[in-house]
């Protein structure tokens, strides 16, 4: 291993960097659907939908950098043969599930209007495991931030590290899709009528495919 340094703020770029890019192209398949397949209702809510995620994600790349400082190369050889995509698949399996029963559970007559979907199917649980599960799978930027983080030996070094990587990587995803594409996604619904329940189950069905696809290894975000 080839020791490198990295500064927090050198961390925070690039994370950013990664944020502005090819994190977001990783990110679509993944947290797309989800508001195809429920009510967008505004900033508010779609807030409610992108902060599990972002949350899961910056906890995700603290804990990475944190294991990297005790672990050494151990964790990013182990990310590199194996990542973590079961988690990730098996978390966007619980969302499909929760939308889906979220669909079902709206059509009941006695459905109670004092707990939003996120709470009764647990969706936002589901969103920050993906979000965890997401931050674990190996990509060049986090490689970067491992082996740094793995040079510091330290497992507070590491945790900065992680922790500046992550804000610095969510920070425009998050406004990507709590503002652009809740917008669209909510815009598509409107006009599409009587279509709107199919469009919804093939949002929810995309995600049980994309959950099963990573899960098995065929897909890699």
């Amino acid at each position: 291993m080839e020791a490198t340094s990295l500064t927090m703020s050198a961390a925070f770029i690039l994370g950013f960097t990664y944020g502005a890019g090819a994190c977001n192209i990783a990110c679509l398949p993944y947290l797309g659907p989800v508001f195809f397949a429920s009510e967008s209702g505004g900033l508010k809510q779609a807030w409610r939908r992108v902060t599990p995620f972002s949350v899961g994600r910056l906890v995700g790349y603290a804990c990475a950098g944190l294991l990297a400082g005790l672990l050494g190369d151990l964790l990013a050889d182990t990310l590199q043969q194996t990542g973590l995509r079961w988690l990730l698949g098996l978390a966007t399996l619980w969302v499909a599930i929760a939308l889906f029963r979220a669909k079902r559970g709206a059509h009941k007559p006695c459905a109670t209007t004092r707990q939003t979907p996120n709470r009764r199917f647990g969706l936002g649980t589901g969103l920050f495991v993906m979000g965890l599960g997401m931050a674990f799978n190996p990509c060049a930027p986090l490689s970067a931030l491992l082996l740094a983080a793995a040079t510091a030996g330290s497992a507070l070094s590491g945790l900065g590290l992680g922790l500046a990587f992550g804000a610095g990587a969510v920070i425009l995803p998050t406004l990507i899709f709590s503002i652009g594409v809740a917008h669209f996604a909510s815009e598509l619904r409107a006009n599409w009528g009587r279509w709107r329940p199919h469009l919804e189950y093939a949002s929810a069905g995309m995600m049980l495919l994309m959950g099963v696809g990573t899960w098995m290894g065929w897909i890699s975000p």
